[in-house]
């Protein structure tokens, strides 16, 4: 008997040191509460199953944390007892009074014990264990309540590294609200805000919205980029991004968390135009609602974790109302143009700012020099050369194209081939007219050898039209090669993409005008020289020969057409260039000429206003 104890009580404490080892080396909370559970259970005797449930912080339920003595185990029937010593908020033994004895097992109780936090239940842990006298489970309780402290070490600790984690979080923005009060304008704060988070953040790239007048979102600063173009197709992409979490007022990131269900279609289409692999947008906000959004992108593929989320969704809380105000500054309806001129004024009066009055005056006298000067007033337009004459190249009939040699822009000699039209049936059709002809031409001999004069005359005429069907013949296939007439430049026509395209009899292939007669028309508006857009740095003289009397409604405007002769065409001129004409009109004051479109459209809508 002695002996059988002394093996039970080598094997428990064989037990115990392997569950301590296990409880010494858990490096997750998971295997923690594991090893925790296994502990317990090996110190109190007779335990059959047990179950550990931990408060999940988000959902504010209790969720099972470690099972004995395998995952596997199936203990849905401590979650009753667990339930219970949650509403009593005490450890509790079911299974000793006479009601309760149909909710156990025969020979069984069960034994649940809260663990509380800050007066808060933060686990309960639930033993199935072999009945024993009272005395006994109230050790059991004891054993449990020691056992507790280490459990409640474990949650403390989490605690305390989540509240450091918070911390660490609210230094990072203060530190981003720090760096973008440094500047004055909104431009330089946000992009030292940018940069410092790219650092922060480890992000690739860094972009910052902010919203306009108009509601829509305009990109103001990218991380490590003195200058962008905001036409470009990147520049869009990122502020749809901004825009789609500005509009949800949420942080959305892609690839997106586990379980969040939110519309990223516009940070999806960002990672793909821009080769990112993660990509994050977070609004910026001020006095609870959204004016801007931050966006990050990871090109290594590294999807954000939640820790940075939470840091860039702290820094566009902290960061709005800054950035707000700076974009506040920036707009002078605000009252801000009546401080900026009185500021002027004060540094205009002090002393000590001599040059300032020079700057001053020199304005003054820039502004009053239009008003005494007078200046060449001339009407401009919108200029095009044409040819002086235009000569059209059409299909000469239905067919397809073969060959295509020249295009619009390229300078062609007289009978240069411009393009051929497929003629292998034209010359099939040639084949067999000849053969027609051939066998006209033999019968037509033969009725000459007989004296058949009736029949000689029709056979001439058979004759005669077979060789006019073959003539007809030559001449299309001819004329299935497009020649120039004269030497030329090409003003349309490109048919390099159509081969094998049909083309119907008439179309126009090409337009030619000549290389050495040119015109200029100008498109006068009803309110010398042109400047050509492809000869930049040249102006061409020309003289005005005609007006026309009716006007042409273009644009929402009415212009005269007005055409004039170049003085001298110089090399490199070619139909359909473009640019700018003026016409000297006299002299008048230049104050009066660099005012006059305004001044009339502005007499123009005070009429359209007033009753």
């Amino acid at each position: 008997m002695s002996t059988g104890s002394t093996v039970v009580e080598i094997g428990q404490a064989s037990g115990n040191a392997r569950a301590w080892v296990t409880f010494a080396s858990a490096g997750s909370r998971e295997a923690f509460c594991r090893a925790w559970l296994e502990l317990q259970c090996s110190m109190i005797p007779d335990v059959v199953a047990a179950l550990l449930l931990l408060k999940d912080g988000e959902t504010q339920s209790f969720v099972p944390a470690a099972v004995w003595p395998e995952q596997r185990h199936d203990v849905s029937y401590l979650a009753a007892p667990a339930e219970q010593a949650l509403a009593e908020r005490r450890g509790i033994v079911v299974g000793l009074q006479a009601a309760e004895r149909s909710r156990v097992a025969s020979g069984s109780v069960h034994v649940a014990y809260p663990v509380e936090i800050d007066a808060q239940v933060a686990a309960v842990v639930v033993l199935d264990l072999a009945a024993r006298p009272e005395p006994l489970l109230q050790s059991v309780l004891r054993q449990l309540f020691w056992g507790a402290g280490w459990l409640e070490s474990l949650l403390r600790r989490q605690h305390s590294q989540r509240d450091a984690g918070l911390l660490e979080r609210a230094a990072g923005g203060l530190d981003l609200v720090h760096a973008a009060q440094e500047h004055d304008s909104l431009d330089q704060a946000a992009m030292a805000v940018v940069n410092e988070l790219a650092t922060r953040a480890g992000a690739d790239r860094v972009s910052l919205g902010m919203q306009s007048r108009r509601g829509e979102l305009e990109l103001r600063a990218i991380s490590r980029t003195g200058w962008f173009d905001r036409k470009t197709r990147l520049v869009e992409a990122i502020e749809n991004a901004m825009e789609e979490a500005r509009d949800q007022d949420a942080a959305l990131a892609y690839p997106p968390a586990p379980g969040v269900r939110k519309v990223i279609a516009a940070q999806r289409d960002l990672a793909g135009h821009a080769g990112a692999g993660a990509v994050l947008s977070v609004p910026l906000t001020s006095r609870g609602r959204p004016i801007g959004a931050l966006t990050l992108e990871r090109n290594d593929g590294t999807a954000f974790d939640a820790a940075t989320v939470e840091l860039c969704r702290v820094a566009g809380e902290l960061l709005g109302p800054a950035l707000e105000a700076k974009l506040d500054a920036e707009r002078w309806l605000h009252g801000r143009a009546v401080e900026e001129l009185a500021a002027f004024g004060r540094r205009l009066a002090d002393p000590r700012r001599p040059g300032l009055k020079v700057i001053a005056a020199l304005a003054l006298l820039a502004v009053a020099f239009p008003l005494l000067v007078d200046g060449t007033f001339r009407v401009g337009g919108k200029t095009q050369v044409e040819g002086m004459v235009q000569r059209a190249a059409v299909a000469p009939f239905q067919g397809y194209v073969a060959e295509a040699r020249v295009r619009a822009g390229d300078t062609v000699r007289k009978g240069q081939l411009l393009a051929a039209l497929d003629d292998r049936d034209l010359k099939l059709e040639r084949v067999r007219s000849d053969a027609e002809r051939e066998q006209a031409d033999r019968k037509y001999r033969e009725a000459l050898a007989k004296h058949d004069r009736s029949a000689s005359r029709v056979l001439a005429a058979q004759l005669a039209q077979a060789e006019a069907q073959l003539a007809l013949t030559d001449e299309k296939l001819e004329r299935a090669r497009l020649r120039a007439p004269f030497d030329a430049v090409i003003v349309s026509g490109d048919l390099s993409q159509l081969h094998g395209a049909p083309v119907e009899q008439g179309k126009v292939l090409f337009e030619l005008a000549p290389l050495d007669a040119y015109r200029v028309v100008v498109q006068v508006d009803e309110r010398g020289e042109a400047a050509l857009a492809g000869l930049p740095g040249a102006s061409l003289p020309f003289t005005v020969k005609s007006v026309t009397s009716v006007s042409t409604p273009q644009e929402g405007r009415n212009f005269f057409r007005v055409e004039a002769e170049l003085d001298a065409a110089p090399e490199g001129i070619r139909p359909g260039m473009e640019g700018v004409g003026k016409i000297a009109a006299g002299e008048r004051r230049l104050a009066w000429i660099w005012t006059r479109n305004f001044v009339n459209w502005l007499r123009l809508t005070l009429w359209a206003w007033m009753p």
